[in-house]
């Protein structure tokens, strides 16, 4: 009987390792999105200072989008989608290194800095964590997660009826106070993102994730560099 128990705890014990979250620094299986996508235009606010922190963030070390292999094959189909139609992706944000969203949680812990209200006009900072709008472990961070919009060809904006990381249920893909126009253009990129293999989010039209994402237990913490 103690013998059973032994073998029991072990195997019990080898199942938590294979389904518990890990970190890793390994990049091996991450692409430029640039590598594969050559006509797409970049905002990489982590980047800058233009985002809800109003600082540079943490792990952001040049401008660059990186993807798994995986999810650059699918938005590439999507890409692809897109220009057929008459538009090019502009990307905001991909991979994300788990340093990126720590820096995020010490921001929304720390009462001296309020970053930039614009990017959260109706809410408190102490409910962007509390609401999910902020996650202490980020999707982005597993590799298959992308921010991003639609522009014309030549670089033309396109009118999605609010922009990136509008903590505000504007974002929400179903919200209906738009224009005609507007909810046309999200359903534009939805449906290329969506027939490309990605799902989409309740909260942010701009958020995809690929339905069948590689390392979905896997937390990386590499720099973009």
């Amino acid at each position: 009987m103690k013998k059973f128990l032994i073998i029991l705890s072990f195997v019990s014990l080898v199942s938590m390792s294979a389904t518990a979250e890990t970190i890793s620094t390994d990049s091996s299986g991450f692409a430029l999105i640039s590598s594969m996508i050559d006509d797409a235009a970049y905002d990489i606010r982590y980047y800058s200072e233009n985002n809800f922190t109003g600082s540079k963030i943490d792990g952001y070390e040049a401008p660059h989008a990186y993807l798994t292999k995986e999810a650059l094959v699918a938005l590439a189909k999507a890409a692809e989608n897109l220009r057929e139609k008459g538009y090019r992706l502009l990307i905001w944000d991909s991979y994300r290194p788990q340093k990126a969203v720590n820096h995020f949680v010490r921001w929304i812990n720390d009462p001296t800095d309020e970053g930039d209200k614009s990017f959260y006009p109706d809410l408190e900072k102490s409910d962007l964590l509390k609401g999910n709008y902020i996650m202490a472990k980020s999707g982005h961070t597993r590799g298959s997660t992308v921010d991003l919009t639609i522009i014309k060809k030549d670089g033309g904006f396109v009118d999605m009826g609010g922009t990136f990381d509008l903590f505000s249920e504007v974002s929400h893909p179903d919200y209906e106070n738009i224009t005609d126009e507007q909810k046309h253009n999200r359903q534009i990129l939805h449906d290329a993102m969506v027939d490309a293999g990605f799902k989409g989010i309740d909260s942010e039209w701009w958020h995809f994730t690929l339905e069948n994402e590689p390392y979905s237990d896997t937390y990386f913490d590499f720099d973009v560099k």
